[in-house]
């Protein structure tokens, strides 16, 4: 499925996310790799399989493989992070904050592609998965990168576009 088949399904009364997720595809805040990856991750965290199709066939066009498996594990490391990271940032006892992980993370020191990508990648699945914990760490790391906080909003305005996409999509199958 292209991004344009995607944007046709979604109904008029959602006008305003079809138009976005066209605004979006065409926004030069971003360069292709950063833009491609984070809607490519975005639409790995949400999961609903008629975006997620859309978006791995863009990213066929416009990222390398090593991107598209970056942007595949920036989905799967957020997906265990933003859940285990949460929770210590929820539990009232802070002791759990003290302890080591004891998950593995070694994607996050070598992504496979430029450290900063692999963040706002990782930014947009923390928004999209709701860990405030995790979206002040990469936000802190994407500003050590220099990454201008135009481009970190592009980011998260990208993974909202994609979530709501995919909301709407859900619920209309479920209909």
């Amino acid at each position: 499925m292209s991004l344009e088949a995607l944007r046709e399904q979604i109904p008029e009364f959602a006008k305003d996310i079809r138009l976005n997720l066209g605004s979006l595809a065409n926004e030069t805040t971003l360069n292709d790799q950063q833009k491609w990856g984070c809607f490519l991750a975005s639409a790995l965290a949400v999961g609903e399989p008629s975006v997620v199709k859309a978006f791995e066939a863009e990213a066929t066009i416009h990222l390398s493989d090593a991107a598209i498996s970056a942007a595949r594990s920036a989905a799967a490391i957020m997906a265990m992070n933003n859940v285990y990271y949460r929770a210590l940032h929820l539990l009232t006892n802070s002791e759990y904050q003290t302890l080591r992980a004891g998950l593995r993370m070694n994607v996050l020191a070598n992504p496979g592609v430029d450290k900063a990508d692999f963040e706002l990648w990782s930014l947009a699945v923390s928004a999209i998965n709701g860990c405030g914990m995790c979206l002040d760490s990469h936000e802190v790391e994407l500003k050590k990168h220099a990454v201008p906080a135009l481009s970190i909003q592009a980011a998260l305005r990208i993974a909202a576009v994609v979530a709501a996409a995919s909301a709407i999509l859900r619920a209309q199958a479920g209909a």
